[in-house]
C-alpha cells in the first residue's frame, strides 16, 4: 500500500463539479493499494498516517501529529502509485490492485481512520476527480507499507 502524504491549510474534492469531500488543517492522503496487500498494510498506513510529526509546534519543529491538532484527513483513491515506468515510457500498472480488492482496502483505511474521531473526508472510488489543495510548507511525504521506499 502507498500513500502520498500531504500537510494542507485546507483541501477539497470535485466529482463533476459538485464537492464530495473537504477538510480543513490536515492531511491530504492518496492512497493506493497494490496487489499484494492485506490487513498487515493497512495498519501500517493508518498508523503512520495517525502519528506522522509533520506539524508545527510552538517551537516551529515538526514535532505534532493529525491527531495532536485534532486535523482532518482527506482520502483520495489512486491507483497510479503504482505506476511502474521503469520500462518505456508508458506506466504499467500490473501491481496495482484490481478496483474491487483495492476498493475493500480503501474503504477499510476511512472506516479505521473515523472509528478514532478524526475528521475523515473521501474524494470517490473510480471516478475522475478535481482535487484542490492548499499546501502547508510543502510538505509531502511518501509511505510505502512495503518498505520499498
Amino acid at each position: 500500500m502507498r500513500a502520498v502524504v500531504q500537510r494542507v491549510k485546507k483541501a477539497r474534492v470535485e466529482v463533476k463539479g459538485e464537492v464530495v469531500g473537504a477538510i480543513g488543517e490536515g492531511l491530504l492522503v492518496f492512497l493506493g493499494v497494490g496487489k499484494s496487500d492485506g490487513d498487515e498494510d493497512l495498519s501500517y498506513i493508518v498508523d503512520k498516517l495517525l502519528h506522522l510529526r509533520i506539524f508545527e509546534d510552538d517551537q516551529g519543529k515538526m514535532n505534532r501529529s493529525v491527531l495532536d491538532i485534532e486535523g482532518g484527513i482527506l482520502v483520495v483513491s489512486q491507483f497510479t502509485l503504482f505506476g511502474d515506468c521503469r520500462k518505456g515510457r508508458r506506466p504499467s500498472f500490473a501491481d496495482a490492485a484490481p478496483p474491487e480488492q483495492a476498493e475493500i482496502l480503501y474503504e477499510e483505511c476511512v472506516k479505521r481512520l473515523r472509528a478514532l474521531g478524526i475528521n475523515v473526508a473521501t474524494g470517490k472510488f473510480r471516478e475522475m476527480m478535481d482535487v484542490f489543495i492548499l499546501n502547508d510548507g510543502p510538505v509531502t511525504i511518501l509511505l510505502d507499507s512495503k518498505k520499498l521506499f
